[in-house]
């Protein structure tokens, strides 16, 4: 690692805002490339895995209610496997209450190293579990409790994940470094549909019933011992390494890890952080999750075929998702969840009358306006969510913040659809689901401060060459007026830390 990148024996401590003339090269970080290149790509394969077991479950949520829900209404299995697929998000609160205070305590590459591995034994696990024909009422049980395992588990990893990239980045492509996170995210999503639909076209219905369900989580055990060796490969970020080394120095800066404290010193940040996850989340379970079971349990659309379509879908939302984080880095974070939220508000009933017409193309086209959407969440909240915190509470706040959003809305969205469909008879439900949320979403993403190409909270300037950040502490090639926005925004946020 270049020597600007490592922790200095004196610790810059917040100035005042009229110190801007006193930055120095030991104020800013210099980011070893090859070391950025490295933390991504373990946090973008952690994130496949965790997202391959999330999808897997979703597309063959149909096949699992015949397994260990029996029943003779098709809708009622859908909405008791969908249960227990919410249930796990239950936990996910107490997941991130443990995880992320402590990856604030004893670093973020441990704890990830430790999430890894619980959520490849949850997801195993699964593929374990006799059907409800060989031992009753306990296979619903232990599919649950493997559920609440992997729940426990995730709660700590997005939240560590978006952390651990974020503090790798350098300020003027963050947006882009934090896209590859949810790159993975789509990976996993992709080899879990690929999976599930080659096993649908390959098996007979009673194969598939008896043996070929357990095939995509006995693929998680190879993953996650994958994962774990490479994530216990890294180092520790930059900004945890001199935060770690301040507490030393000053007692009184040690993380404030209860949910009191939290609440009082980061209300606001945690509840915009609530808003951006909920309309972010809502958008990608019922896009990704809910609407293939949609196609087929409630429109009678080929399960395969359905399956198909969010496969191609989600490959071409892979470099869109890239493009958005790239594009947050040139014209904000703001604009880009702007334009996604609107859209929401304003395309979903179209998407969703396209989808039941329920011919290929029309179904496709439908798919894809959703997925475009999307794609400006999934580019942009991986930098957006970790900027709203200093970095001695980073990973604990948002692992928190996150996770009882996605508990209460984005994971209960499969659930919620499935029900209210069920109940009201209305096949538009999922469309007036999705612009509830834009609204929260447009509410969420106005109040937000711009955060692209600025420091994150508590620390100091994050460039990707020693060249730059002499450019930067000197002025030399920099226009006055933009060293002066740098200096400026970089003492703010060090008085907000």
């Amino acid at each position: 690692m270049c020597p600007l990148s490592r922790p200095h024996k004196r610790t810059a401590r917040p100035r005042s805002p009229n110190s801007r003339s006193t930055l120095t090269l030991s104020d800013v970080t210099v980011v070893d490339n090859a070391l950025l290149k490295r933390a991504v790509g373990a946090m973008a394969l952690g994130n496949a895995m965790e997202w391959f077991d999330f999808g897997v479950y979703s597309y063959i949520a149909v096949t699992l209610g015949k397994v260990f829900f029996p029943s003779s209404s098709p809708s009622a299995q859908l909405i008791a496997t969908f249960g227990t697929f919410a249930a796990a998000f239950l936990v996910r609160p107490i997941g991130g209450m443990v995880f992320g205070p402590l990856g604030d305590r004893i670093g973020r590459q441990r704890v990830l190293a430790m999430t890894m591995i619980l959520m490849a034994i949850g997801t195993f696990s699964i593929g374990l579990i006799p059907s409800y024909e060989s031992i009753g009422v306990f296979a619903p049980v232990l599919l649950l409790v493997a559920r609440l395992v992997q729940g426990f588990s995730t709660g700590g990893e997005y939240g560590g994940a978006a952390t651990f990239i974020a503090e790798f980045s350098t300020d003027r492509r963050r947006g882009f470094a934090g896209s590859f996170l949810e790159f993975g995210t789509l990976v996993g999503y992709i080899l879990g549909a690929g999976t599930v639909a080659w096993l649908t076209a390959t098996l007979s219905q009673q194969a598939l019933l008896s043996w070929g369900w357990r095939v995509p989580f006995f693929i998680a055990g190879p993953l996650g011992l994958l994962g774990l060796y490479i994530r216990l490969k890294l180092e520790e970020t930059p900004a945890f390494k001199k935060e770690a080394q301040a507490r030393e120095h000053d007692e009184r800066s040690r993380p404030k890890q209860t949910l009191f404290e939290l609440l009082k010193q980061q209300g606001k940040p945690l509840m915009q952080c609530v808003g951006l996850v909920l309309i972010f989340n809502v958008t990608d379970y019922m896009a990704l999750s809910y609407l293939p079971s949609y196609l087929s349990a409630t429109l009678r659309f080929d399960e395969s075929k359905g399956l198909f379509i969010v496969l191609v879908v989600m490959v071409l939302m892979m470099p869109m998702t890239l493009y958005a984080g790239h594009l947050s880095d040139k014209i904000g974070r703001r604009p880009v969840m702007l334009f996604g939220c609107l859209g929401l508000l304003l395309l979903s009933i179209p998407a969703l009358l396209l989808i039941r017409t329920g011919t290929m193309l029309s179904v496709f086209g439908g798919m894809l306006m959703l997925g475009i959407l999307l794609s400006t969440f999934t580019g942009v909240m991986p930098s957006s969510l970790p900027a709203l915190f200093p970095t001695r509470i980073r990973y604990g706040a948002l692992a928190i913040g996150f996770n009882v959003s996605v508990s209460l809305f984005g994971g209960t969205t499969p659930l919620v659809a499935a029900w209210l469909v069920d109940r009201t008879g209305n096949l538009m439900m999922p469309a007036y689901y999705l612009m509830g949320a834009s609204v929260i979403g447009i509410v969420s993403v106005v109040a937000l401060k711009e955060t692209a190409r600025r420091p994150l909270l508590g620390s100091g300037p994050c460039v990707g060459s020693r060249e730059e950040a002499l450019r930067l502490v000197h002025g030399h090639g920099t226009p006055e007026h933009e060293r002066g926005v740098e200096l400026k925004e970089w003492t703010a946020v060090r008085e907000r830390a």
